[in-house]
């Protein structure tokens, strides 16, 4: 069986005039991650980001080389969801404040998945099928250690997909998912398994310990 290691993308500028680059804390954190998996002896010999600059600074920052781009795994645009549930008039508190803009978050996906807003860039539909598309590509002949770095959406909807899970349950894990975290899938060419979700073992030391995040 192959395997493939979807990372999420290290902590972004969060409130910052420019959100899609790492903090300091996220490269430090993208550091650690690519150490550990050298450590264990786990190089890949296939690399896949998203098109997102966090994306592709986390594997840099890894200490590991470019490969494949896909748009498929980058996170879907919740700006433009907030924009069209609320008609472009979004409320101040929802990017002011962390606890409303989480709560908001959930919400409007719901609402998405349930086809209730209109005038979205993206649908629900489309985008579930550009993460299997970006799946394929990731899980195609030729490679058997594959290095995917994605953001949380993707990784939850890429969770939920291979347990046949509800729609919802792919925000219920999105939520969940830390920066640099490591969730494990193992495939052949019929069959994709979750093996594991959500490890941040290289954040587990004293050392590191204090750069655990989830924006």
């Amino acid at each position: 069986m192959g395997e493939l290691l979807v990372i999420r993308h290290g902590q972004a500028s969060f409130g910052a005039d420019n959100y899609d680059k790492l903090s300091a804390a996220g490269h430090a954190q993208s550091a650690a991650v690519g150490k550990a998996l050298r450590g264990s002896g786990w190089i890949p010999d296939r690399t896949i980001t998203g098109t997102l600059i966090r994306q592709k600074e986390t594997l840099a920052s890894m200490g590991f080389e470019a490969g494949t781009e896909h748009s498929g795994l980058n996170e879907y645009d919740f700006k433009d969801l907030l924009l069209a549930r609320y008609k472009g008039d979004v409320p101040h508190l929802v990017n002011a404040d962390r606890k409303t803009h989480f709560r908001t978050l959930r919400e409007t996906v719901f609402q998405w998945q349930a086809d209730e807003i209109s005038g979205v860039a993206e649908t629900w539909g489309q985008f579930t099928a550009r993460v299997e598309a970006a799946r394929l590509v990731a899980c195609a002949d030729g490679a058997e250690r594959v290095l995917a770095v994605s953001s949380g959406g993707v990784i939850g909807q890429l969770t939920a997909a291979s347990l046949a899970a509800p729609d919802k349950m792919m925000m219920t894990l999105n939520l969940q998912i830390k920066n640099t975290s490591i969730t494990k899938f193992v495939f052949t060419k019929t069959a994709f398994f979750l093996h594991e979700f959500n490890a941040t073992p290289h954040l587990m030391s004293a050392e590191n310990a204090g750069m655990l995040t989830y924006s």
